[in-house]
């Protein structure tokens, strides 16, 4: 059975930094990555890395200051996020496939979701 276990989510200012990691165990994926849901929002994705060139993708308004990165024989995933804006408030939660995840629909396994609050 597969199990996402994230952590890092908190309450920051704007221009703050915060680090959330996922922890996956039961399986290992080609693709691992964070996606976003903000209130009345659909769910986005964030960035995606991929198994095993650690290859990563990013949404185009995280790009420059979000940074994912992967510990391969952890089987976790990172997300560094610097320059927080209030815009990036919202659950945030891990997702993994064998399929590629920039498309939602791929995802084939989701974490509890965890809450990034930027207040402005």
């Amino acid at each position: 059975q597969v199990h996402l276990v994230e952590s890092g989510g908190g309450l920051v200012q704007a221009g703050d930094s915060l680090r959330l990691s996922c922890a996956a165990s039961g399986g290992s994926f080609t693709y691992m990555g964070w996606f976003r849901q903000a209130p009345g929002k659909e769910r986005e994705h964030v960035a995606v890395i991929t198994w095993p060139t650690n290859t990563p993708y990013y949404r185009n308004s995280v790009k420059g200051r979000f940074t994912i990165s992967a510990d391969n024989a952890k089987n976790t995933v990172f997300l560094q996020m610097n320059s927080l804006k209030y815009e990036d408030t919202a659950v945030y939660y891990c997702a993994v496939s064998n399929r590629d995840i920039r498309s939602t629909m791929n995802v084939e396994y989701w974490g509890q979701g965890t809450q990034v609050t930027v207040s402005s």
